[in-house]
């Protein structure tokens, strides 16, 4: 299932409307309506992203990341935020492919630079599989336990 989708990385000026709007939908659907969350997602970094988008053999926005450079959100390093997957797409392995493929994006545009991002706690083993390590104690981020967790690159 995960390994039919297309991933596409680009700047905020690449989006489509319509394609805009589905990445707006997809997080206002996981984030704010399926977790109870009431939190401001549109924050004013958006502009300042690249976003990473999956989509599945009928173009449907499967998988959403964004990534943020040094200094927007971390001082010293990239970070990963705004992590979803469509609810129908769960438990098949987007989520780690997701993650590999951000991971991967972090790497080529920002190479020698450790990865951050504030992880729901409840995913905590899910990222330290994934090479990310805890740096913080858990805080409260929207009604949602969070912890941020950091990725040493390869290529440091």
């Amino acid at each position: 299932m995960a390994s039919q989708v297309k991933w596409h990385c680009h700047g905020f000026g690449d989006f489509g409307v319509q394609q805009l709007y589905e990445v707006l939908q997809l997080r206002d659907q996981v984030f704010v309506v399926e977790q109870q969350s009431i939190y401001g997602d549109l924050d004013g970094l958006d502009q300042r992203c690249w976003h990473l988008s999956g989509r599945d053999g009928r173009e449907r926005l499967v998988a959403y990341a964004r990534l943020l450079a040094p200094g927007v959100k971390y001082p010293d390093a990239v970070a990963i935020g705004r992590v979803v997957i469509a609810p129908d797409r769960r438990g098949g392995g987007l989520g780690r492919q997701l993650v590999r493929q951000a991971i991967h994006h972090c790497e080529q545009l920002y190479p020698g630079r450790a990865i951050m991002l504030s992880a729901q706690a409840s995913l905590q083993r899910f990222y330290e599989g994934l090479g990310f390590v805890v740096q913080s104690e858990p805080y409260d981020d929207g009604g949602i336990l969070h912890l941020d967790m950091r990725r040493h690159n390869a290529c440091a």
